[in-house]
């Protein structure tokens, strides 16, 4: 068997973790992980053939060549490597989860600090059991600075995390109606999302909390936590700061205690402001300077299908179907809800891993998105057509359904909301839109 600190040296000699034998990189080091349909095993031959300087195994009957690493079990060698690779490196590694807006936090804090560390942030979502070693590993000598992103979806699973990436700061966004499923209801959600605070008070590390939420009060006090810094809208906190505007672009004042500066971000959603607020402590606390803060966020454009908007040739589309559940939804909808347009339109798709809360929820956002008195309002998915009853609007089981409606019923000089969960794919609707 291949130990821990044979796979180090190899791992230190080549740099590059492949998961894909579509995305083999010459000279990497291919990890055959299973999966619920496959076993990648079996391409342990075929990644060699492609360039992969070694394969790591755990069925010798694939260990075709010396080059060929065997190991009791690929995913805990690639989560052993891992730890092991953040135990050498001495540097801050800030932990980010939450129920919603993690993605796009982390955004904003790699773009802030990048305008004086080299800084390296998740990639997509690489936010679990997999993608927090795969983005540990990504942590080269020249990095100085790491911004991790931990998503869970049951108890335990950000204390798993935790021991991979070793945090020395950590951020939770905020905890919402999400993944109830796995985590057994709200307070099933706060408990799991409470370990980063753990580890945090277990290992000395600082954590920045918003004390406008009062759930990560009470989180971050139960955890008894000490090395704390602020940021909010009272004046008392490290960071406070004020919403001007978000209609659709976000303006702000914000202020420490030399001053007050002003700066815009091009992002859409008043529920983004405390995201904003979270970068700008970050980045305070490490250091930087306002102008650099400012110039870090106002250079932050986002392409990736969450707070994002899209101009198309008859509407503007605000892009956030990367995911969604009953706080995100709820909040997206109070947000345009507040923005300004004659004529608004909302097509918003099921919300997944709600398990018993399920029918409830989506009952809940239907009522919710009624009161608002739209132009058009559509909902997608088998569990808002459960929801249907009496309720005004478009219902239809599947996002194929919506379109063949948009197609002879086209939304035109729309402010339009698409927002639903990623199984959704809602994004197959943005060119009729």
């Amino acid at each position: 068997m291949t130990s821990t600190g044979s796979l180090y040296q190899h791992y230190l000699k080549h740099r590059t973790i492949c998961t894909d034998t579509r995305n083999i990189v010459a000279g990497c080091i291919f990890f055959a992980l299973k999966g619920e349909k496959f076993d990648a095993n079996t391409f342990a031959e075929q990644a060699l053939g492609l360039g992969a300087a070694y394969v790591v195994i755990d069925n010798k009957d694939y260990q075709v060549n010396d080059r060929c690493m065997l190991v009791a079990d690929v995913l805990s060698a690639l989560q052993d490597l891992a730890r092991h690779h953040r135990a050498q490196l001495d540097i801050p590694v800030v932990g980010l989860t939450g129920s919603n807006g993690k993605t796009t936090t982390k955004e904003l804090i790699n773009t802030v600090l990048s305008r004086k560390y080299k800084t390296f942030a998740t990639r997509g979502n690489l936010n679990n059991h997999i993608g927090v070693p795969l983005s540990v590993l990504s942590l080269g000598p020249e990095i100085e600075m790491a911004v991790i992103e931990m998503g869970a979806n049951h108890q335990k699973e950000i204390a798993f995390l935790c021991s991979i990436a070793q945090p020395t700061h950590g951020l939770i966004t905020n905890v919402g109606l999400a993944h109830l499923d796995g985590f057994g209801g709200f307070e099933g959600v706060k408990k799991g999302k409470a370990e980063l605070y753990a580890y945090l008070k277990t290992h000395h590390g600082f954590a920045f909390i918003n004390r406008n939420n009062p759930y990560l009060l009470e989180m971050s006090e139960k955890a008894g936590l000490n090395k704390v810094v602020y940021y909010g809208t009272e004046a008392s906190n490290t960071i406070s700061g004020k919403l001007l505007k978000a209609d659709p672009l976000i303006e702000l004042n914000w202020g420490n205690k030399s001053g007050t500066f002003h700066t815009n971000v091009q992002l859409t959603g008043a529920y983004n402001f405390e995201n904003i607020l979270a970068a700008i402590c970050i980045g305070q606390f490490f250091e930087l300077s306002p102008e650099q803060i400012n110039t870090g966020l106002s250079g932050y454009s986002p392409n990736n299908n969450r707070s994002q908007i899209s101009k198309t040739a008859h509407n503007t589309v605000i892009c956030d179907f990367y995911n969604a559940n009953p706080s995100s939804m709820s909040a997206a909808l109070n947000n345009i809800a507040q923005l300004s347009g004659e004529n608004k339109a909302i097509i918003i798709g099921d919300m997944f891993e709600l398990g018993q809360e399920s029918a409830v929820q989506h009952q809940n956002i239907v009522e919710q998105a009624e009161k608002l008195k739209v132009d058009t309002l559509i909902f997608i998915g088998k569990d808002f057509h459960t929801a249907k009853g009496n309720h005004t609007g478009q219902f239809f089981e599947s996002p194929a359904e919506a379109a063949e409606f948009l197609k002879h019923n086209p939304i035109k000089n729309s402010l339009v909301l698409l927002k639903g969960s990623r199984g959704m794919a809602l994004e197959q609707l943005l060119p009729l839109l």
